[in-house]
């Protein structure tokens, strides 16, 4: 499963509205490929397209979704938001990960 923080989800639902997304049907695509400095990096997409391989997790409203092969790496993963002067943005939470680099969007096992 994949959570989403409160402030995540105003934000989410903010982006995909200003992108022409219904956050009621479409969702967000979350993912993991090779690269980045600690060798896995994050991706997060906005899609409509629902792959044979998906799977899908509802936090109301977000809806989440991880093809099969990301989400063996991303179970018990929270999406978080952080704002303000120091804000990073989007922070994936991850307690798969053994190490992550100093900017936080990659990740080792």
């Amino acid at each position: 499963m994949i959570k989403v923080s409160e402030q995540a989800k105003s934000k989410i639902s903010q982006l995909m509205t200003d992108e022409g997304f219904a956050v009621e049907q479409d969702f967000v695509r979350v993912g993991v490929k090779s690269g980045g400095c600690s060798g896995l990096s994050y991706e997060l997409t906005f899609d409509k397209q629902l792959g044979a391989e998906d799977k899908m997790f509802e936090d109301t409203p977000v809806k989440i979704v991880v093809d099969k092969k990301s989400f063996l790496y991303l179970v018990g993963t929270t999406l978080e938001y952080s704002g303000g002067l120091n804000g990073k943005g989007f922070v994936f939470n991850n307690p798969n990960a053994n190490r992550t680099c100093g900017c936080g969007e990659s990740f080792s096992l």
